[in-house]
């Protein structure tokens, strides 16, 4: 099953144009996707969810034996729009020895006396691999843009640009970096699960409800959720200067997890299928090879 290109082209942000966030939906697209006539909503997204695991696991083994790309998968968003949940979900068929999960949190000493993009670039996936990166190097135009101060902090050199200089330079550095991986062979799929803020503070207050998921929440997260405004700015002009032909961004709305978990399943479906692989030939010495040593399993 593949999503429908009206899909597709609803969530993506045009490259050269506008995110346009605050004119997105958060719980769902205008393209006929989830029709009632073939049940729920939330019947049809577990069924297309399913189909798009299964293509997943058929997909991933023919990335694996190709050996000839690697796909990583960017996810970005405000705190609860479930981030945690789409990988659990959609990944849930891949064979985990072709697949990597990072988590990027504040960064170490280590981490922040180096460019912004060294942590994240040495954990990229290799080829025949997919890497899913939850949060990235887009942390440094978005947390640290919201908190500036943060430039301070091992990040900045000497005679380095000022401040509101800082975040075109990365878009461009960003642009580049992407660029570079597209050209080596890495497919990067860009994903921000748009969630409202009545939707988060829900997720906040069960979570805070349910002593099982206390772990999930911090004070911090309340501090952040009252810089919501400054957030969705800096999401805005960061979508909108890194979303390109070659790693283009899509949003997804994430206020309904159904939908949200199948809608990402489609996009990785595609941009694997965008890869046209195919098995790996075999040579007629190969074939000889293999011939003989069935024969030989055979006579045993």
């Amino acid at each position: 099953m593949k999503l429908d290109k009206a899909v597709i082209e609803e969530l993506a942000v045009r490259p050269g144009g506008r995110a346009s966030l605050d004119r997105r939906s958060t719980r769902g697209i205008t393209a006929g996707w989830l029709g009632a006539d073939k049940g729920t909503r939330k019947e049809v997204a577990a069924k297309d969810l399913q189909s798009f695991v299964d293509e997943l696991t058929a997909s991933q083994a023919l990335l694996w034996a190709s050996g000839s790309y690697a796909l990583l998968v960017v996810l970005q968003a405000m705190d609860a729009a479930g981030k945690d949940g789409v990988i659990k979900h959609v990944m849930s068929g891949v064979n985990p020895q072709g697949c990597q999960v990072e988590a990027f949190k504040q960064p170490s000493v280590e981490e922040a006396a180096h460019d912004f993009l060294w942590r994240c670039s040495k954990a990229l996936p290799q080829r025949g691999r997919i890497g899913i990166f939850n949060r990235s190097y887009y942390e440094e135009v978005l947390v640290v843009r919201v908190h500036p101060e943060l430039l301070a902090h091992g990040r900045a050199v000497p005679g380095a640009a000022p401040a509101e200089v800082v975040w075109r330079h990365r878009y461009e550095d960003i642009n580049a970096f992407e660029h570079h991986l597209h050209r080596e062979g890495t497919r990067i799929v860009k994903v921000f699960l748009h969630v409202s803020r009545e939707e988060q503070k829900k997720r906040f207050l069960e979570r805070l409800a349910d002593p099982a998921k206390y772990w999930k929440f911090s004070a911090g997260d309340l501090a952040e959720r009252g810089r919501w405004d400054e957030y969705q700015a800096a999401y805005e002009e960061a979508l909108s200067a890194t979303s390109t032909a070659w790693a283009p961004w899509y949003v997804v709305p994430a206020d309904h997890k159904y939908a949200l978990r199948a809608l990402v399943g489609g996009l990785v479906v595609h941009a694997i299928d965008e890869m046209g692989l195919r098995p790996p030939q075999v040579s007629a010495e190969e074939l000889e090879a293999l011939t003989k040593a069935r024969g030989e399993l055979l006579a045993e």
